[in-house]
């Protein structure tokens, strides 16, 4: 089974690399992020190491207040300026090579992932809902993403973002998220549990049915150039594309796949046994483009996104050491 000359496998095989290295990456600053907090809360004069502004990542819903923010006053924020040059850059991926951050990059996209592969290795399947019922729980996630349009977007002014975005609250926000990871409570672990059992035998249930920033993402990739094309001349119709989907399109039956659900993770492409019958590819490009062409695109962008917000100097947060040591004893004091 070939693919432009290449093992159809090298697709996956590149994506999974990706993947991984990429969660690795996360979790070293995560782990550092950790040994910095912990230093502040020992009372060291000074930290153990360096604060990585890469945790912002995990601050999109500041990030959109952040957004907002810029728009509106043409200044971005400096407490965590990296937390919007992160939403921006991933915005831009979906806007140029469709919901690529989910398949390729997110960390809970990864994890989804190996959770249905092992589902699948225990019972030997996974599950499918029925179809009725999974158009109504897809539209969870954006009524999820509809609520907070509503709230920072359109109901809060530019007096309001800037009254959050200097709050102690927002400051320390990245410290209240790794708390939530190191301290859960009761509540936190049994969602959990529950999310972890569902992914076992549904595929990328958070993803699917629950992710905000998924559909978001998925909403922007609408106007992707990149889309999974077939040529029906070609086709066979043997189906392995539609039942692969890790999103569960019907790509057999289009061609040209433009829902929102499509992550442009590869896996149909790399699973049929046609040569070139699918590719990922923009709709001007007539000739099959090699798989390799779209990975590369989307880590160009991801790699000129964060560093266009280094060089600009809006990476490094204006918080240093001596207003973490001064806000982190606040922490259990704000709730909002």
């Amino acid at each position: 089974m070939y693919l432009n000359g290449v093992f159809t496998k090298s697709a996956s095989t590149i994506r999974t690399v990706v993947q991984w290295c990429f969660m690795l990456w996360v979790i070293g600053i995560g782990i550092r992020f950790g040994m910095f907090v912990s230093s502040v809360e020992r009372g060291a004069a000074v930290p153990l190491v360096s604060r990585p502004p890469g945790v912002e990542g995990f601050l999109p819903i500041g990030a959109l207040t952040s957004l907002k923010y810029w728009l509106f006053s043409g200044e971005i924020h400096p407490v965590h300026p990296a937390a919007l040059v992160i939403f921006v850059t991933i915005l831009l991926m979906s806007l140029l090579a469709k919901k690529s951050f989910c398949s390729w990059l997110c960390p809970v996209g990864t994890l989804s992932e190996g959770a249905f592969k092992i589902g699948r290795k225990l019972v030997g399947r996974n599950y499918r809902i029925w179809r009725w019922l999974d158009y109504g729980l897809r539209s969870i996630k954006y009524l999820l993403l509809l609520m907070f349009v509503k709230f920072i977007l359109v109901d809060m002014s530019v007096e309001a973002l800037g009254g959050f975005l200097d709050a102690p609250y927002w400051a320390v926000s990245d410290v209240k998220m790794l708390h939530f990871f190191t301290s859960m409570s009761l509540t936190t672990i049994v969602v959990l549990a529950i999310q972890t059992l569902l992914s076992l035998f549904y595929k990328m249930f958070w993803c699917r049915y629950l992710c905000p920033y998924g559909a978001l993402l998925g909403l922007t990739s609408i106007f992707s150039p990149f889309k999974i094309r077939r040529d029906s001349t070609g086709c066979t119709g043997c189906q392995r594309c539609s039942n692969v989907c890790p999103s569960s399109l019907l790509i057999h039956s289009r061609t040209t796949v433009t829902s929102p659900e499509c992550t442009g993770c590869l896996t149909c492409v790399a699973s049929c046994p046609e040569r070139n019958v699918l590719a990922m590819q923009p709709g001007f490009w007539k000739r099959p483009l090699p798989f390799w062409v779209f990975p590369t695109v989307v880590l160009t962008i991801f790699i000129a996104g964060i560093g266009t917000g280094m060089a600009s100097g809006h990476w490094q947060s204006s918080l240093d050491y001596a207003d973490y040591q001064r806000l982190i004893p606040m922490v259990p004091y704000l709730s909002h």
